[in-house]
């Protein structure tokens, strides 16, 4: 999977990055951890430079996030409680807990979105939740191009910096992936635990 868009980046320069780095976050299996370095080290043989990578890398993305914001939007909170009041039963979940997750985001998410962009899988899905909580567009844009640009020039420079030897970084990147996935998926895990005794203690009293 790789050769095609390394391919797609050489062909078509500045465009192919930001059309490559549009669909990561549209598609999270395509790994920005190898499409950034790779942009970075193409820069030491082609006309490409840095500046313009960054640039086109960051707006890509930045595309492709408010995209999946616009979906959060359309699956605003009154659309989630049409959903629970349909199949809430078998979903086991009650409005009042969309209420205390939107409370939540309304609280933390900016936050949330910002840290995410450094984070792999997270880092596209995370769109999805901010338009649902209807965080504010301009405070969106921000948080997400911040986060987003400290991902790129990181992984961008060190690309370029490596040059030929670009692909030496993707081990240690990919490592650093696998521990983000290991603790979202303990967090996951001990949320579930959570809820099911705190449901439990509910019903109880």
């Amino acid at each position: 999977m790789e050769s095609w868009y390394t391919e797609f980046i050489e062909q078509y320069g500045y465009w192919g990055i930001f059309l490559v780095m549009a669909l990561e976050n549209l598609f999270p299996p395509i790994p920005s951890e190898v499409v950034l370095p790779f942009s970075g080290f193409i820069t030491t043989k082609t006309d490409l430079n840095v500046y313009g990578v960054i640039a086109a890398s960051t707006g890509g993305a930045l595309f492709g996030a408010v995209v999946l914001y616009g979906v959060g939007l359309l699956l605003d909170v009154e659309n989630l409680e049409k959903i629970v009041d349909r199949w809430g039963h078998i979903l086991r979940i009650k409005k009042k807990d969309i209420y205390r997750a939107d409370d939540w985001f309304d609280r933390y998410g900016k936050w949330t979105v910002f840290f995410g962009r450094m984070m792999p899988f997270l880092r596209s899905v995370i769109s999805i939740p901010a338009g649902m909580a209807n965080m504010g567009f301009v405070l969106f844009i921000v948080f997400t191009t911040l986060g987003t640009l400290i991902w790129n020039i990181l992984l961008i420079s060190i690309g370029a910096a490596l040059g030929e030897n670009w692909k030496e970084l993707i081990q240690y990147v990919k490592l650093y992936s696998n521990i983000i996935y290991i603790a979202l998926a303990v967090a996951a895990i001990l949320f579930i635990i959570w809820y099911i005794l705190h449901r439990k203690k509910k019903k109880a009293s």
